[in-house]
This record gives structure tokens, sequence and C-alpha cells, in this order.
């Protein structure tokens, strides 16, 4: 029974939430292993629209073990606040349903206050970030002074834990005119709420090596998109966690070994939402039509998504770095009606041909996409479970990426609904 890593391979967005829930069918474990509730998932199921931010996929499936891994940072408000929301949805999440791993890192009020100072600073380059304190949170867990799950359910240790973290935060909020952060206060409140967290709580990897050796399917998702990987990504425009898949691992504790298959989910075409440099992006009639026909706004958001033709050389990075084995190509049925299509193959920078993005941020911007057009399609491929029904320019189009990124398609969807799935490769039975 193989374990499988699903993770964006643009830059977020490519649709993980309906391929996560899709795939959950045949998992007995669904885990999140990075990022924090700046990831949003949507996911329409029998018409009716779960939007996701901390909690995993999985959940709307009932049966299935739901996990919050230590490689995300976890904001326990915005939590018990999204379990009530979906609760009201009708899904049923508790302590059986749901485990939080006992060294996961919380974001707290300030981290949210110096991500959102940070960025309202004048004359200094934005990164464009959601402002829910992801940065400042990772931050204090590379610093050794973050506060773990495991520390709500020690007084004493708890108020060490934000000793340590507040001499640090405040000496930067005076820097910046902030005012200091009242220790009693916020002690308080993470006492009020540690018993409601603590109820999730549990040794994650002991769970999962335990589940791996009995047998059982694990699904791990990730969240935001490889080309946002702090490491990997288009820097400093980025997440502040790796997104690629090999941090399925060390997110969860679950050794590489038993990972078995990376699923890499891929946008018909390229959106990006925020700051940095977009190759292929269109500012032009194409762009608008791509934007409305794909309804590209961000879930936690709500901002507008940049929108561009398909990036092979992006996307081949991406499958790279990351060892996918086969992608999911989502919302094909976008690009119904075009005329033509195009694909970027190359770049050009400073007159030198390239395959691939540089690291150099200054040269990203300079990179000039490389089309190759194609024909495009007039029929429909909207709600297509099979290759047979789709048309021949889209099954071209298909063809095309293939070989261009090196690498097989195992899904195709066409429509945010769960069965309108084509399914090519079963990552489960690799």
């Amino acid at each position: 029974m193989a374990n499988v890593v699903v993770v964006g391979a643009q830059w977020g967005d490519e649709g993980k939430g309906k391929i996560v829930d899709w795939l959950s069918e045949r998992a007995d474990v669904v885990v999140r292993f990075q990022g924090g509730h700046n990831a949003g998932h949507t996911l329409v199921i029998d018409q009716e629209i779960f939007k996701l931010h901390a909690l995993p996929s999985g959940v709307v499936r009932g049966g299935k073990l739901s996990v919050i891994g230590n490689g995300v940072v976890l904001d326990p408000w915005h939590l018990l606040n999204e379990i009530e929301t979906i609760r009201a949805q009708g899904v049923v999440i508790n302590a059986d349903t749901l485990k939080i791993a006992e060294n996961t890192p919380l974001i707290l009020p300030v981290h949210g206050e110096l991500d959102r100072a940070r960025e309202a600073q004048t004359g200094i380059a934005k990164i464009g970030t959601t402002g829910r304190g992801i940065g400042p949170a990772y931050e204090d867990k590379v610093g050794r002074r973050a506060v773990r799950v495991s520390d709500l359910a020690d007084k004493t240790t708890l108020s060490n834990r934000l000793d340590r973290l507040l001499q640090h935060h405040n000496t930067l909020r005076k820097g910046m005119d902030l005012e200091p952060i009242d220790k009693s206060s916020l002690l308080n409140k993470l006492l009020d709420v540690a018993p409601l967290i603590l109820q999730f709580a549990a040794p994650v990897w002991k769970i999962l090596n335990d589940k791996r050796k009995s047998g059982k399917r694990i699904l791990f998702e990730g969240a935001q998109g490889a080309l946002l990987d702090i490491d990997f990504g288009t820097y400093p425009f980025v997440t502040s966690s790796n997104v690629i898949a090999g941090q399925a691992a060390t997110g969860s504790g679950l050794g590489p070994g038993g990972i078995d298959f990376v699923l890499g989910i891929v946008k018909a075409y390229t959106t990006r939402v925020g700051e940095g440099p977009f190759p292929t992006e269109l500012n032009d009639d194409y762009g608008n039509k791509l934007g409305e026909r794909g309804h590209e706004f961000g879930t936690t958001t709500g901002r507008r998504r940049r929108c561009g033709w398909f990036d092979a050389v992006l996307v081949r990075q991406t499958c790279a770095t990351s060892g996918v084995n086969g992608i999911s190509l989502t919302k094909l049925d976008v690009l119904d009606g075009f005329e033509k299509v195009k694909i970027c193959i190359g770049y050009k920078l400073d007159g030198e041909l390239i395959d691939y993005l540089p690291t150099a941020a200054d040269q990203q911007t300079r990179c000039q996409p490389i089309f190759e057009e194609m024909d495009g399609w007039t029929e429909t491929t909207e709600g297509a479970r099979s290759w047979a029904e789709l048309p021949a320019g889209a099954i071209k189009y298909v063809r095309r990426i293939e070989e261009l990124i090196e690498c097989p398609v195992a899904l195709l969807s066409t429509s945010p609904e769960r069965e309108d799935t084509i399914l090519v490769r079963d990552p489960f039975e690799d």
C-alpha cells in the first residue's frame, strides 16, 4: 500500500483541496505537514462548498484520521473557529478524527501584529504576506523561543516560554513604536484555550509510524506551491516553510522511506497571488479571461490572482525538486473555447536561451518567456470523466505538457466537483 505526498507544483492555488479530498477516499490518514492558515483549500462536494485553512482536507470525509503535523504553525484560536464552522456544515470533528502533533509551534497574536506592522512599513519592499503571523511564528521556531502545543499542559513551562519569546518581541516592538505585550493577558488567553487544543494533542510521529507498519494508507497534504518554497521558490517572495515534497517527512515524523509516490498538482495555466516575478503573466484580455473563467480569487485573502500561460520550464523544475512521480492537471476546462493556447518552453535572459528559472531575483525579473503556440479547442472538457470525452485538441495539449515537463499525468480534473476526475494512474496502487 503506497503512501502519497501531494504538493502544489506552481505558486499555489492549483486545486490541491479537491485532489486531496478525491484521493482521501482511498486513504486511511490525511496529514498536513507544513504551512499555516495562510493556505486556503476550497472543496465542492455535492454542490456544498467547504473552505479550509488549517484543517486537513480529509476532515470532510467520514472514517478518516486527520493529522496536523509538527511542520505546521498553528493559530489555536483560528483552528477552533474553523472546527466550529465545519461542524456546522455537518462534519464530525473530535479527538478520534483529528490529531495535532505535540511539538507543533503556535501562532500567537503577537506574530500577526508583527507581520502586519512589517508590511505596513514605508520604504521597504513588500513581500505580499497574508498578515496572519506565519513568518514570525516560523522565525520563533528556528530561534528556539516558540510556544508549542505540549507547553499548554503546564502553566510554569508556558510562563517560561513566554518570558523568552516576549524578551525578543518586545525589543522588536519598541523599535517599531509598538506597545509591549502584556504577558499576563497573553498567558491567560493561552490557558483558556489550552484544554480545547490539548484534547487533540498526540505523539503524531508514533501514530503515523504505527499506521504505516499496519499497512494503512497515508496521504500527505502540502499547502501553497513549490515556487513559494523558502529555499527553491522565487525568494524573497515566498512562504516561510519548505513546501517541496521532502518536507512531508520532517514535517510529520515519518521517515523519507515512508513516502512512495509524489503527486504534483498543476493548473493548466499559471496563476500567482501577491508580489514577485511571473515570466508568463498576461496583462491583457487573455489574462482577464483566464481570471474570470477560472474564478481566480484567493481562498484566504480574496485577492485577485495574476494569470498567465502555462510555464513548462517552472513545472519541470518543481517536478525535479520535489521528485514528482506524476501530476494532476487541474482546470483544463478554463481553456475551453480559446482559439489558440500557448506554453512557455524556455526563457531568454540577456540574449541567452536558458531552460530553468535562475536563483538571482534580478535575473528572474529579466527572464522573457519563449512560447510555443498550439490550436485550442471549441468543445467543452468540463465534467469529462474519461479520455474518450475529451476533445482531440485538449488531449494534444495535455500530451505536450507531459513531454515538456518530463512527467506523466496521473489525474486530470475537469471541474471543481469531486467526481469530475479522470484517473490515469492511481498513486496508491503505484
